[in-house]
């Protein structure tokens, strides 16, 4: 450790210390001198030195990653009409998830709170449509004229039917 006093300053009576006596920045050993002042040791920082702060990268919360996913494919399934119940209930599935996504996303160090929110928007529209095909599949059920229309179309249909096919055989 180097011994001295600030620039222009005199402790306990002493001169200050001139420009040749300071010690230059390559012969500092420390980032930190002693200063000796009224019998005891205070320490400063000798000069400006940089310092560097190494941060982790924020992750991005593994449940509102999964409300974004599962949302999709809740939206994919109920867009197609044949998987509209599956879709009804990963939309539930992914509403949770992004509701825990979201509450993952207020803690340090962690993001994700746009992903969840994405995530909890495709499950609410995925739900809001599942259920609306449902409620138009049971109305559509529960109606006996609209039953006696699609069977009617079925028997049509069955009557257009060849009564037998030929399917080639390779090699023939």
């Amino acid at each position: 450790m180097i011994e001295r006093e600030p620039a222009g300053a005199s402790a306990a009576g002493r001169e200050p210390v001139s420009d040749r006596d300071r010690i230059s920045d390559r012969d500092r050993i420390s980032d930190r001198d002693r200063v000796v002042a009224d019998d005891r040791a205070v320490t400063t920082t000798a000069a400006p030195f940089e310092e560097r702060v190494t941060t982790k990268p924020a992750k991005t919360s593994v449940a509102a990653a999964l409300a974004l996913a599962v949302g999709t494919a809740a939206l994919v399934c109920v867009l197609s009409l044949v998987l509209s119940p599956v879709g009804l209930v990963l939309s539930i599935i992914g509403i949770v998830l992004g509701i825990v996504g979201v509450r993952a996303a207020r803690r340090l160090g962690v993001t994700g709170r746009g992903v969840a929110i994405a995530g909890i928007v495709l499950s609410a529209v995925s739900l809001v449509l599942s259920i609306a095909y449902v409620a138009g599949v049971v109305t559509v059920l529960n109606n006996d004229r609209m039953v006696e229309q699609l069977e009617e179309q079925l028997d049509r249909a069955r009557d257009q039917l060849p009564d037998s096919i030929e399917v080639p055989q390779p090699g023939q």
